[in-house]
C-alpha cells in the first residue's frame, strides 16, 4: 500500500491494541461513519496490511521490510535495565532472554539497512550490552503460527 492516512493509521491502532474490537465501536471511538471505517478495514485487508483475519498488521506492507535477528551479550547485573531500554526502541519487535551463546535475543524490523543500522547504534549504546551478533533474515518461509499446535490439541481432544 503507497499511503497510510492518519484515519488508516488510527485503525491499526485501535485493531492493535484491541483486537477484539467491533467494527461500530472502531468508528465510535475514532469518530468515523461506520460505513467509513468498515470501507477502510477492507481496502487494508484487500492491500495486504492486514492479514487474513483481520487482525495482524504485515509490516512488509506498511515499510519495515528489513527483519533482523539480534543476539546480544549482557553484562548480567545491567540485564533488567537493557531489557527496559529496548522496550523503548520502536522496531524491537520481541526479546527474549537466552541460553547459549549470548543473553537476549530480540526480533528487530527496518524500513532500509540505514533504519536498521540507526536501531543497532541504539541497542549498543544501552548500559550493560558488551557486544551484539545480527543475522538478517532474507525470506519468512514460515511465518509466526499457532493454528497447527492448535489444531493438533483439538484432534487430541476428540480421541
Amino acid at each position: 500500500m503507497n499511503q497510510l492516512d492518519p484515519t488508516d493509521l488510527k485503525i491499526l491502532l485501535a485493531m492493535i491494541r484491541d483486537p477484539r474490537i467491533q467494527i461500530g465501536e472502531l468508528a465510535e471511538s475514532l469518530g468515523i461513519a461506520r460505513n467509513t471505517a468498515q470501507t477502510r478495514v477492507r481496502r487494508l485487508l484487500r492491500a495486504g496490511v492486514l492479514r487474513p483475519g483481520g487482525r495482524e498488521v504485515d509490516l512488509e506492507a506498511v515499510g519495515y521490510d528489513v527483519v533482523a535477528f539480534v543476539t546480544i551479550e549482557v553484562s548480567h547485573r545491567e540485564l533488567d535495565g537493557v531489557v527496559a531500554a529496548l522496550r523503548l526502541i520502536p522496531q524491537v519487535l520481541e526479546v527474549h532472554e537466552i541460553s547459549g551463546r549470548g543473553d537476549v535475543w530480540c526480533r528487530v524490523v527496518a524500513t532500509d539497512t540505514h533504519n536498521l543500522q540507526s536501531s543497532l547504534r541504539q541497542v549498543l549504546r544501552i548500559k550493560g550490552v558488551i557486544r551484539t551478533e545480527t543475522v538478517l533474515a532474507l525470506h519468512t518461509h514460515i511465518p509466526y503460527r499457532t493454528e497447527p499446535l492448535i489444531s493438533g490439541l483439538a484432534k487430541a481432544s476428540n480421541s
